[in-house]
């Protein structure tokens, strides 16, 4: 009896690790949020025909697709309640971005799910991210080239090279103190 119990336990841990393995993997998803509204951007490149649903609170996604083409799934269980019926959905090569509205605008979630375990596929969107105390305007993220550009850090197209040759027209009148002769280092 012993022999046939301890064989009951192995096909059951086997059937187990065969039920794991056949579990579809999630995504990997972004977040970030403001008063309002919620970013939410699902990672997975070549998706082909995914499956979107957006509940007041949840967010369902299936789809093939990443390096190994296989099939990803994941619902995300929302820490509070959304409007369905405000939702922008984005679809991009490599990525599905939604833009969700919050059913009540107040302070800052303080995460994404409902449930409080970390999550391995949930990450924090920084280029989108906005603490709740800032107080610049809502709009999207600053654009790194455009503020160079009026910085004066970058010219027209960025295609030309800086002339270093002009430097020196600046100040031939004036002497600079690195101009200075240097003691020798060796007597």
């Amino acid at each position: 009896m012993d022999e046939m119990a301890s064989n009951t336990r192995g096909e059951n841990s086997e059937s187990a690790f065969h039920s794991r393995e056949k579990m579809i993997p999630p995504p990997p998803v972004m977040w970030a949020q403001r008063k309002d509204i919620l970013f939410v951007t699902i990672c997975l490149e070549d998706c082909k025909d995914p499956v979107i649903e957006i509940e007041p609170e949840k967010i369902y996604f299936k789809g093939e697709g990443g390096t190994d083409k296989k099939m990803h799934e994941v619902t995300i269980n929302l820490y509070k309640e959304i409007e369905p019926s405000k939702t922008v959905k984005n679809m991009k090569g490599r990525t599905f971005e939604l833009i969700l509205a919050k059913k009540e605008e107040g302070p800052y979630w303080p995460r994404l799910i409902k449930d409080k375990t970390k999550a391995h596929w949930l990450k924090s969107d920084f280029n989108k991210w906005k603490d709740e105390d800032d107080t610049d305007d809502e709009g999207s993220p600053p654009d790194l080239e455009e503020m160079m550009r009026q910085m004066g850090g970058l010219s027209g197209s960025g295609d030309s090279k800086p002339n270093f040759d002009d430097l020196d027209e600046l100040g031939d009148n004036e002497a600079d103190s690195d101009d200075e002769d240097l003691p020798d280092l060796y007597d």
